[in-house]
């Protein structure tokens, strides 16, 4: 992808995300987007097939970070020394955090399907990895896709109270959720 290209992509990302901010995704249309980003209805499908192709694409561009394995210091937190399942939910929620000003416009109606979707298969491979309890009687597909529903819906319920913290969200979820070691 071209400088040029790049830009337009990055402009139409921008004012997606504005409008999110401002609405829910339901009510937002392609033409609202383009507007927005100032280009045209051939440049918009150029880049994107449908809002839905825009939406799957924003949500990978944000689960890439989001669920890099790679729990390095950054600006607003360091999980560098930590690997057990408290900081990998933390550092998740703190990612997610970064883009709560526009995270409830994406929840809301058949928006928040596309989004839940993708992220619950993010989740499901790192809960796989992040330490079920191996000596419950329950299957172990059984509770790991309760895991990823619970904290999937977690996220949803935080994105409308969102004056919790990442680290009292993450306490809140392993506290009604025993299933980890």
């Amino acid at each position: 992808m071209d400088r040029r290209q790049r830009k337009t992509r990055e402009a139409i990302f921008r004012a997606f995300t504005g409008l999110l901010a401002r609405k829910s995704y339901s009510r937002i249309t392609v033409q609202d987007i383009i507007s927005e980003a100032d280009v045209g209805r051939a440049t918009f499908y150029a880049h994107f097939e449908t809002k839905d192709d825009l939406l799957r694409t924003l949500c990978a561009d944000v689960f890439e970070h989001v669920f890099s394995e790679d729990l390095g210091k950054e600006r607003t937190h360091d999980f560098s020394k930590e690997h057990n399942t408290a900081a990998v939910i933390t550092h998740i929620l703190y990612h997610l955090q970064e883009h709560m000003a526009y995270l409830p416009g994406i929840l809301s109606g058949e928006g928040g399907e596309i989004f839940m979707a993708a992220f619950k298969e993010q989740l499901k491979g790192v809960f796989a990895h992040s330490g079920l309890r191996p000596d419950s009687p329950v299957p172990h597909a059984y509770l790991l896709n309760h895991m990823v529903c619970d904290f999937a819906e977690t996220v949803r319920w935080w994105a409308r109270n969102s004056q919790y913290t990442p680290e009292e969200i993450s306490a809140f979820f392993l506290e009604t959720t025993p299933l980890f070691e």
